[in-house]
């Protein structure tokens, strides 16, 4: 096995319960880790039989940018899932997802949520 980081991935979206928050929307930061079986790819070089990492930024961005969610948690899990799915060779997808302007009643960087598929 290998592992594939994609680190702070960042989308413009409008997730959150809140009105503003799908009003207002904000930017979004993801990462992934992609836990990858190797099979050939390694040995031989190929991008065949791995993970095309632009590919799967395309994924990531199609489902973050795309249709609101109110809990990143459930956003994260989207993304595991649709990963997992397009690429056989992850066998297992750990997203982070991070929300720097949780509305909050305090002062914090962001929120952040993990998920992994398969559980």
């Amino acid at each position: 096995m290998y592992v594939i980081r994609m680190m702070n991935c960042a989308f413009f979206a409008r997730h959150g319960v809140l009105d503003e928050e799908e009003r207002l929307g904000q930017r979004f930061y993801v990462d992934a880790v992609l836990t990858v079986e190797p099979g050939r790819a390694l040995s031989d070089d190929s991008l065949e039989g791995t993970v095309d990492y632009g590919a799967a930024f395309k994924v990531i961005e199609e489902i973050v940018a795309g249709k609101r969610r109110f809990l990143i948690e459930s956003l994260a899990l989207e993304v595991a899932k649709a990963l997992c799915a397009r690429f056989p060779e992850i066998a297992r997808s750990d997203i982070t997802i991070r929300k720097p302007n949780a509305p909050v009643p305090g002062v914090l960087d962001y929120v952040e949520v993990s998920v992994a598929w398969p559980q």
